[in-house]
């Protein structure tokens, strides 16, 4: 199986873990707050203190360093070697020599190291699975690591149809371009989005914003950035409809307890599930389901 560094070097991946190291520069705990309270208003807990929680794809690190902060026993895991490192730094600076935070490297579509995982009252995995090239697989794999009673917390790209196969063109060709073309591609899209946002402003008469001191942050907690960059390069690049989401966690026994959806524009719609036992019925849904995401072209 090729590692991130060759898929990286092909251009068939995004710099995702160099994205990373980058927004360790500008984390504070400002943003670490905003990463926790979004987790609590997700989850519907402000105490994860014993609860198994398993960061899969964890990126910077943002997101485990915060359900660590919020009581929970942490594992981390990435496919990018520059991500294993970012979050290690994490665990570092915040929990040096803490038993109950565990970082590896490893995939989601490993179903071999997965295997050796067990389970976990928590499988988080944010903007992940559809960076994978392996969407619907790597969604069947997290979700088989959720204990009886446990939630599935998840977000994928929206699926807006012809814009979608567009921005997989934008995001392939970034990949695959010199530094230099990368950062006219990234101007660009940056001087679309600010025309766009200003143009919605104008449109409903509101003032301008003021010009911020600092790095813009997100309302996770992340930098806008950071964000932008990851959005114009991320690739592999898959999407779903939130009902396709829906279908094919219920079918494996999974219910739905929180959804927020981008309104069917540019963005991650989120999910979070709860896992009940299965009925025959739904395990019949289910391999349908998977039966017809396998005969779907990628």
């Amino acid at each position: 199986m090729a590692t991130a560094e060759v898929e990286i070097r092909a251009g068939e991946r995004f710099e995702f873990g160099d994205n990373w190291r980058s927004f360790l520069s500008v984390l504070d705990d400002e943003r670490i707050a905003a990463a926790e309270a979004s987790l609590v208003d997700m989850l519907e807990s402000a105490d994860l203190t014993g609860r198994r929680f398993l960061d899969a794809g964890s990126g910077s690190g943002l997101f485990s360093l915060a359900a660590r902060k919020l009581g929970a026993v942490v594992h981390s895991f990435d496919y990018d070697p520059h991500s294993v490192a970012c979050t290690a730094e994490l665990r570092c600076r915040y929990f040096p020599d803490d038993e109950h935070w565990v970082v590896e490297h490893g995939s989601v579509l490993d179903t071999e190291y997965l295997a050796t995982l067990g389970t976990f009252d928590v499988v988080y995995s944010w903007g992940v699975l559809h960076h994978t090239g392996a969407m619907w697989r790597a969604l069947d794999n997290v979700a088989a690591l959720v204990a009886d009673g446990g939630k599935l917390f998840v977000s994928i790209y929206n699926d807006q149809g012809y814009i979608s196969e567009r921005w997989r063109d934008v995001k392939r060709l970034y990949c695959n371009s010199p530094r230099p073309v990368r950062w006219m591609i990234l101007t660009a899209v940056g001087a679309g989005f600010t025309v766009k946002s200003a143009a919605g402003r104008l449109a409903k008469l509101e003032v301008l914003p003021s010009k911020s001191r600092g790095p813009r942050k997100s309302p996770r907690g992340m930098s806008v950035w950071h964000d932008r960059k990851d959005w114009v390069g991320g690739y592999p690049f898959e999407v779903a409809k939130p009902e396709a989401v829906f279908d094919a966690c219920r079918a494996k026994g999974f219910m739905l307890l929180r959804l927020i959806t981008c309104g069917g524009k540019l963005g991650c719609n989120q999910f979070v599930f709860e896992k009940l036992t299965p009925s025959p019925r739904q395990l019949k849904v289910g391999a349908t389901l998977a039966a017809d995401r396998a005969e779907r072209p990628a």
